[in-house]
């Protein structure tokens, strides 16, 4: 079967899976198994010659939310977990290059803080849960990060990568449209809606949309030249996946998504010949006109409540005090936490106590940044810089790869209202890292010599 059909034919099937997982959800637990079994096996077959850990990887990053929606991921975290393993095993076949140490390090800037949250949580708690909440999601990052950092990968490769990841959203996006077919139907006010979400978090919903739309956005853009249906297809799911993330009312994945694609372009444009930043204007501007009217569509289908809910405003239309859903709050007391404990922190998993004793409120952190700096302290700033800074220094011997900063800004806009609650951002922030060229490197600079 050629190429072409394969791509349509996995979208088909991810179609009926999605189907398949909302009138069976238990087939879910046969999915969890069977994708962790099955891709240990075939990464230990192959050593990882062709970055199969990678794909395997994306592709549960893809699933997570999918298997979350229908409770047949077998534990909460089993996603992070399993990238972690998946990733974990192609390193060692594969090697990892002197640079990861710095990721190395960042794992043992966790060790003070969870000694500290071991001391301090109260009896009542669950501390190994309330330790593990907080840290599967930057070790998971700092795992994907020791396997892709300055590794060397084609454009075709990429392209590999985007359609592991993407192929699972689109289960998502049939699920969700299975559950609630009729937006109209179930919109009565502004809030987050979990009816137009496959009955699941919102906030993780458009998340994993919004990133499918940079996904099928980004194949439409650079790989779908010489296959029409495919460029089609493309662009019909990337229009559904952006209607679909609007109208759960959760706004973070939204701009988020929208943030990367402009960053894509921008970076497409200057990196360019003059034929291909021509094709780039007219893409841009029916971008603009097609994004005009997916809001115009979803502001009628949710009887203008979509406006008002960009524009901060309650049902009635009036403006609401709280920007952000009451994460302003949380974020200052986690940055009182870290004023009062500058130095060694409150402890990882503490938060949430500690914010209890102080205000009352009970909730968990959304807040990736606040809560590394209010838990871990002075350590939390040195992992951050490294975060920060890391990328950035790659960057300047990394100048081919135009998906880099919209990686990293996907990481970086989602753990500022999503945390590190699903394995997502963590695993995109390490694919900034990857080393992409136009053309195959040597094989035995890439397959058979592990740097370390």
């Amino acid at each position: 079967m050629k190429s072409k059909n394969i791509y349509i034919l996995l979208i088909l099937i991810h179609i009926g899976l999605g189907v398949l997982l909302y009138f069976f959800k238990s087939f879910g637990f046969f999915v969890s198994i069977s994708l962790f079994i099955s891709g240990l096996v075939i990464i230990n077959k192959t050593k990882d010659q062709n970055f199969q850990a990678l794909n395997l990887a994306g592709y549960v990053v893809g699933i997570e939310v999918l298997l979350r929606m229908t409770e047949t991921n077998i534990f909460n975290e089993y996603a992070k977990y399993v990238v972690m393993i998946f990733l974990f095993t192609g390193i060692i076949h594969r090697g990892f290059s002197n640079k990861a140490l710095i990721y190395i390090f960042f794992i043992l800037l966790f060790v003070p803080g969870i000694y500290i949250g071991i001391e301090s949580l109260s009896l009542d708690a669950n501390i190994r849960k309330a330790i593990a909440f907080n840290v599967t999601g930057p070790i998971t990052l700092a795992v994907s990060a020791i396997y892709c950092i300055d590794k060397k990968i084609t454009y075709s490769q990429v392209k590999n990568i985007l359609i592991a990841i993407g192929m699972p959203i689109v289960s998502i996006l049939t699920y969700v449209f299975i559950h609630n077919p009729s937006i109209k139907d179930v919109v009565t006010g502004t809030q987050s809606n979990f009816a137009t979400s496959g009955g699941f978090g919102p906030n993780q919903v458009s998340t994993i949309l919004g990133l499918g739309t940079f996904l099928f956005f980004s194949l439409f853009l650079l790989y779908s030249k010489n296959n029409k249906r495919a460029m089609i297809v493309n662009l019909i799911i990337t229009i559904l996946m952006i209607y679909r993330a609007i109208v759960t009312f959760s706004r973070g994945g939204v701009i988020t998504a929208i943030v990367i694609i402009i960053l894509l372009l921008f970076f497409l444009y200057i990196n360019s010949n003059s034929y291909i930043k021509s094709s780039v204007r007219k893409i841009l501007i029916f971008s603009v006109i097609g994004g005009i009217g997916i809001w115009l569509y979803s502001n009628v289908e949710t009887g203008g409540m979509i406006q008002n809910r960009y524009e901060n405003k309650d049902a009635a239309g009036r403006i609401k005090e709280d920007r952000l859903g009451g994460r302003e709050k949380v974020n200052k007391t986690e940055i009182q936490m870290f004023l009062d404990n500058p130095i060694w922190g409150i402890g990882i998993g503490k938060n949430k106590e500690y914010r209890e004793e102080m205000t009352g409120i009970e909730v968990a952190s959304h807040n990736e940044i606040t809560r590394m700096l209010a838990e871990q302290g002075l350590f939390g700033v040195l992992g951050l810089v490294i975060l920060f800074i890391v990328p950035f220094l790659h960057f300047f011997g990394n100048r081919e790869n135009i998906f880099l900063f919209s990686f990293l800004l996907f990481w970086l806009l989602t753990i500022n209202h999503a945390a590190m609650r699903i394995a997502a951002p963590g695993f995109i922030y390490a694919l900034s890292l990857l080393k992409v060229t136009l053309h195959a490197p040597q094989e035995d600079t890439l397959h058979r010599e592990p740097t370390v």
